[in-house]
């Protein structure tokens, strides 16, 4: 039965346009509150946080959605079956903070499950879809992430199926609504998820750790444990490596949100992580509570040269370069870029033990393989804001630290 239904969804989709794109030309960028605060979302805490973006400079740099997570409903549907705002959490309702958000310029971003249930016991959307989009729709929302904890208890249904469900609610909700779906990875969603979803999570959570990862992760996108609530930075750009190819505009796969600013991590591991979430196209939603920030994961976040990678016109990912890399030291990853002057980004990380040197002949680079490729590019070292003379043969790197990456952006003069 569940492979029938499979084969119906999949000759649907072959068979209807696209539902994804309009919204999603560029990954999309702004906050969520579930990494920092959990269930203990508040009006309070969103309204501070859509003025803090404004008054940060975030906001004019695209930070501009304000999600809130889990926790913003009560534990019953009302009496027309409505889900119901927490109204000690949110004593004016959802339509209030909307109008707040959007009075500075912002959009306001939501939460539901493809199940009976959420991750908090909170009513799911399951069997509500078109009475759930609707009520978003007159509170003025913008964003739906759509989560999939309750969907055990669906298991005659298939995700497609139930995923499906709920970007059609969007799309004849009189509204126009990011799609947001955070699946884990499961059923490797990137070969189907783009045709329905503004963005798809390509694996489990992450967690605030750069290297170690909970028990029993699997460091690659193609296996059954996406490792939920449990991937670090690195495992997560480890499975991009089979999955960059697949980012395209229109629909993003998403590494989940930053953890930038959570104070977990060095000050080059949280350049490391912010400039592989913008190489690999993944959207750059912030995780941490910007109200009590340091300055220097603000100043990580409001690099310009980094959010013109993520927001490059190409939409193009970076992509992993084994041949170049040395598998438990360092990693080479590079990609095409088109806005202004960028014409490509090289990124090369140490992820090992130890300082090193680094040799990069760029005729083994995709696009540069030709000296005609590279006549009139400079180098501009995004991190160290340097730049360099033009372009020969090689690109030396002397003393890569350990968790450092080098991002290097080559340009026209």
């Amino acid at each position: 039965m569940e492979l029938k239904v499979f084969k119906f969804l999949s000759l649907l989709l072959l068979a209807t346009p696209s539902l994804a794109g309009r919204l999603a030309k560029k990954p999309q960028m702004g906050w969520n509150s579930w990494n920092t605060f959990k269930y203990a979302v508040d009006e309070k805490l969103i309204k501070s946080t859509a003025m803090r973006l404004v008054d940060t400079g975030l906001a004019r740099l695209g930070y501009d959605y304000v999600n809130i997570d889990d926790g913003w409903q009560t534990y019953q549907r009302d009496s027309n079956g409505h889900q119901q705002a927490n109204a000690t959490k949110f004593p004016n309702g959802i339509k209030a903070v909307a109008d707040y958000v959007h009075s500075l310029g912002l959009k306001l971003g939501i939460y539901s499950d493809a199940g009976i249930y959420d991750c908090g016991f909170y009513p799911g959307s399951h069997g509500y879809e078109e009475l759930d989009a609707s009520l978003y729709a007159q509170w003025d929302v913008d964003y739906l992430k759509y989560d999939n904890c309750g969907g055990f208890q669906m298991n005659t249904l298939s995700a497609q199926e139930r995923f499906l469900r709920m970007s059609y609610a969007l799309k004849n909700s009189g509204r126009e609504i990011f799609y947001s779906l955070c699946e884990w990875g499961h059923q490797f969603r990137w070969l189907w998820a783009d045709q329905f979803s503004e963005s798809y999570r390509m694996s489990g959570d992450i967690h605030s750790a750069y290297r170690a990862d909970k028990s029993g992760v699997c460091t690659t996108a193609y296996c059954l444990n996406t490792g939920y609530a449990g991937v670090s930075d690195l495992t997560m750009i480890r499975k991009m490596r089979e999955l960059s190819p697949f980012q395209k505009p229109g629909a993003w796969a998403d590494m989940d949100m930053l953890e930038i600013g959570t104070g977990t991590m060095t000050e080059y591991q949280e350049q490391t992580h912010f400039s592989f979430w913008a190489a690999l196209k993944s959207p750059l939603i912030i995780g941490a509570d910007i109200n009590n920030i340091s300055d220097s994961s603000l100043a990580i976040l409001k690099n310009k040269d980094i959010i013109s990678i993520s927001q490059d016109d190409l939409g193009r990912a970076a992509n992993y370069l084994p041949e170049l890399s040395e598998e438990g030291e360092y990693q080479i990853w590079a990609g095409p870029l088109s806005s202004g002057r960028s014409r490509h980004v090289i990124l090369v990380q140490n992820y090992g033990s130890k300082a090193i040197n680094v040799t990069l002949p760029l005729a083994s680079v995709s696009g540069l393989e030709k000296r005609a490729d590279r006549t009139g590019l400079v180098i501009r070292d995004v991190w160290a804001s340097v730049d360099s003379g033009k372009l020969g043969e090689t690109i030396e790197l002397k003393n890569v630290e350990v968790d450092q990456v080098k991002v290097l952006v080559l340009k026209k003069r």
